[in-house]
């Protein structure tokens, strides 16, 4: 047998190995069904009506009320910006380069966009050089991304709003590792038998580590991957 330095879990039987697995598998039922319990409570929040706002698109002016496109519910996903940087947060671009078919969305009666404190020029300028493929809206001459925890100069963001009629409601906002539930990148990192390789992991010794966001693509890499005006 070919033995290498790589570090890795240790080989058992199979059906040690299915033990193993099984004795996981109890608690990954348990978090589904704990991640189901909490979806019920967030379905059950109370809402907040919200004034009226004036955002910004690529055909001009638009009211809140028009990003659900004539849709009942909108996520908004509120990206960190710099006005006049070259590269915005690494992070938030990453993040939303995701998302490339949500087209599905229309079937549940729900919309999903990027909204952004940079003006609309910039921030099209840059959906474009980084490849995005999410529809983008401008708060820089609105209070919006404020009132909802986005404000100039602040983190990112995500807000859920339910519309009736022209009244929409604030239903849900969170932020930080509250939108990792969002992403699909963690989730397969953390299936990976080395999981995300950052030191702040709770991992076998000998397990491969880095600083947090070491691995990640910024800003640049993303371009050079998926950017739409790259070489």
């Amino acid at each position: 047998m070919t033995t290498t330095a790589t570090p890795h879990p240790p080989v058992v039987d199979d059906s040690t190995w299915r033990a193993e697995l099984a004795e996981l598998r109890a608690r990954e039922k348990a978090a589904t069904r704990e991640l189901d319990a909490i979806a019920a409570q967030r379905r059950r929040l109370p809402m907040v009506e919200m004034p009226e706002y004036t955002l910004e698109s690529k055909d001009g002016p638009v009211r809140l009320v028009d990003l659900f496109d004539g849709r009942s519910q909108l996520i908004t996903y509120h990206h960190m910006w710099s006005p006049g940087a070259e590269w915005q947060c690494g992070g938030c671009t990453g993040f939303t380069h995701q998302f490339t078919r949500l087209d599905f969305l229309r079937r549940y009666d729900a919309r999903f966009v990027v909204v952004t404190q940079g003006s609309i020029r910039e921030a099209l300028a840059y959906r474009e050089k980084v490849g995005n493929d999410m529809d983008w809206y401008s708060t820089a001459n609105s209070s919006f991304g404020a009132d909802v925890d986005a404000p100039p100069g602040g983190g990112f963001a995500v807000n859920v709003f339910l519309r009736d009629g022209d009244t929409v409601y604030r239903t849900w906002h969170t932020t930080s590792r509250g939108v990792e539930q969002l992403s699909y990148t963690f989730a397969l990192m953390d299936v990976l038998p080395w999981g995300r390789q950052e030191a702040w992991q709770d991992v076998p010794d000998g397990w491969p580590q880095g600083e947090a966001y070491e691995r990640w693509l910024d800003s640049p890499d993303i371009a050079g991957l998926y950017g739409r005006t790259s070489a």
